[in-house]
């Protein structure tokens, strides 16, 4: 057994910003699944959005995240983000962070949905790893922070309404451990690896998710999966990244055929929001022989190209591509836009527990997250919710729970046959493009999948297998309710978007599926 102050829970930016920022008060528990630096922010090849240039202003960062997000952004949430994004960025340069420059100033990108340069990169295409790897810096050495590898949270300590702590399994020693705190902050990630082909860390199963929904918090909007329009297309289904600013910097979109397609679907073309683009890929796609299109880049400046975006044109060498001339893409699942719903301060309905970062539902994305807006969600958010923590009333100290769990080993590769067969079905029946018959028969094989797994609640790779069934079940149950498109969510049975939907949709363990009204 463990006492701490804080207990954060995951690597990515959220969980080391947050942890970074809690050492500054407390004694901090930073658990990570597997390595510290495996996580979505550490890969995230874009950049952090936010308003620094005289040209810009935070009312028009606000009107292009409301805009992608089809109308379900909270826009109080919003906000907050787009007028304290700065000073958060600002803090991070006080701190040593070296963004891009040119010419002595801020070098702004352009990425798709956003109508000014605002995106600051580091590195080029190397923002994310560059952003966690200075986090780190900060982290690693700091004797108010233990940090925590190979370690997977199992279930959180609740009782009546209230958190304490989390129980977590020590993945070498193959045992569980409990861990108490006043606070325990969530920043364990989406849920895209849960899909066949995606842009993801394969740890990124929606363990936050399954964890969260067990223990009664509120899970909102997951209908909206975000594929990312441009990963590289192999045979072997590897999905490489190929960043929203390639595009920015005027690649184009070509079809078998040699055509550009984006300029007859959208006035922005490439640049349109990501849901626009991905949809538009996938019927590219359906409508031609070959499984991706092409991403052109021999128009523009090859010099440019391999300065630009050292790490994207070496990956593509190393697969035999040249960058310079066009790349296979096809869409990957990439961002998981709902989550754990949470206030203005990332605090959950459940007393004590925050989520932060790709696991929670500020409000923020709506149906559709605008690019590079998600790394500064973390800062704005991790802070707001540490900020929050120190005013909290402190609890009394529940440290009467004991363990629970074990380990069958032989188990181990019943997970890993179901994980697989999950992630085909999603593809299949949740993907792109959903209707009812294909939402229905997923809902149905799940349950079948769900019959077969031996019933122990306290087995470690059984309950993998549950919290898979629980997250698969909660983006198919969602997509299912929501009989319209919009954003991330495309029915073609029900092609257009119904003002009748203009809510947010919400589950919760024991109840109905329910709505909630997007607050304007």
């Amino acid at each position: 057994m463990h006492n701490y102050d804080y207990i954060v829970t995951g690597s990515g930016l959220a969980g080391l910003y947050i942890a970074y920022l809690a050492a500054q008060h407390g004694k901090v528990a930073l658990f990570t699944k597997s390595a510290i630096t495996e996580s979505n922010s550490y890969f995230a090849q874009g950049g952090i959005a936010a308003v620094t240039s005289e040209d810009d202003e935070p009312a028009l960062h606000f009107e292009d995240t409301v805009v992608a997000g089809r109308g379900l952004c909270d826009h109080p949430a919003v906000t907050i983000l787009v007028n304290e994004g700065p000073q958060r960025i600002k803090d991070l340069l006080d701190a040593g962070m070296n963004f891009d420059m040119d010419h002595g100033m801020l070098a702004l990108g352009l990425e798709g949905g956003h109508n000014r340069k605002r995106i600051l990169h580091a590195g080029g295409d190397a923002t994310g790893r560059m952003l966690t790897n200075f986090m780190i810096s900060k982290i690693t050495g700091n004797p108010q922070i233990d940090v925590y590898e190979n370690y997977s949270v199992l279930s959180l300590l609740c009782d009546e309404n209230r958190c304490y702590g989390v129980r977590a399994w020590n993945l070498p020693s193959q045992q569980e451990e409990l861990f108490y705190a006043a606070h325990t902050f969530l920043a364990l990630g989406g849920a895209s690896a849960i899909y066949k082909r995606t842009t993801n860390p394969n740890t990124t199963i929606g363990d936050g998710l399954a964890l969260t929904y067990n223990a009664g918090c509120e899970i909102g909007d997951m209908e909206f999966i975000q594929f990312h329009p441009s990963a590289i297309y192999t045979q072997n289904e590897e999905a490489f990244l190929i960043s929203e600013a390639v595009r920015g910097e005027g690649a184009h979109l070509l079809n078998e055929k040699g055509e550009r397609f984006m300029t007859s679907v959208h006035e922005l073309a490439e640049l349109a929001p990501r849901d626009v683009v991905a949809q538009a890929i996938y019927k590219e796609i359906q409508a031609q022989k070959q499984d991706f299109v092409w991403l052109s880049l021999k128009h523009l400046d090859t010099k440019e190209i391999k300065q630009r975006f050292p790490n994207i044109y070496e990956k593509c060498k190393q697969l035999g591509i040249d960058m310079c001339d066009r790349i296979p893409v096809a869409p990957a699942a990439h961002y998981t836009v709902g989550g754990v719903r949470t206030d203005l301060n990332g605090q959950t309905n459940i007393q004590n527990l925050y989520a932060c970062g790709e696991l929670a539902s500020s409000g923020i994305m709506g149906a559709n997250r605008l690019a590079s807006n998600s790394l500064i969600e973390c800062l704005v958010f991790g802070k707001r919710a540490v900020d929050f923590s120190l005013t909290s009333i402190p609890i009394a100290a529940k440290t009467d729970f004991i363990p629970l769990y074990h380990i069958n080993t032989s188990y181990a590769e019943r997970y890993d046959a179901l994980k697989k067969d999950i992630a085909i079905l999603m593809m299949r029946h949740a993907g792109i493009i959903r209707n009812e018959n294909l939402l229905i028969e997923g809902l149905q094989k799940l349950e079948t999948l769900k019959n077969k797994i031996p019933q122990d609640a306290h087995e470690y790779y059984l309950l993998l297998c549950n919290n898979l069934l629980t997250v698969a079940c909660l983006i198919i149950q969602s997509a299912l309710y929501r009989q319209e498109s919009r954003g991330g969510h495309f029915r073609e049975d029900f092609p257009q978007s119904d003002d009748r939907f203009l809510v947010h949709i919400v589950q919760q363990i024991g109840k109905e599926i329910s709505t909630k009204k997007v607050k304007r």
